[in-house]
């Protein structure tokens, strides 16, 4: 429950200051938490991380 809200405080955060800043690529940055989340949560998976991924989009299949 933690990480969504921390997620949307970056994201707003982010959001204000590429408003006030006028820097487009501040909007990145939600992205790029995002990422690193997600990458988190399959690097803590106990399989291997290379295995874990062909798992991952084997799934659409």
């Amino acid at each position: 429950m933690l990480i969504p809200i921390i997620l949307s405080i970056i994201t707003v955060l982010s959001v204000i200051l590429a408003l006030k800043k006028k820097r487009p690529l501040l909007l990145a940055v939600p992205f790029a938490a995002l990422f690193t989340v997600a990458l988190v949560k399959i690097i803590m998976v106990p399989m291997p991380f290379w295995e874990t991924v062909q798992f991952i989009f084997n799934l659409r299949g």
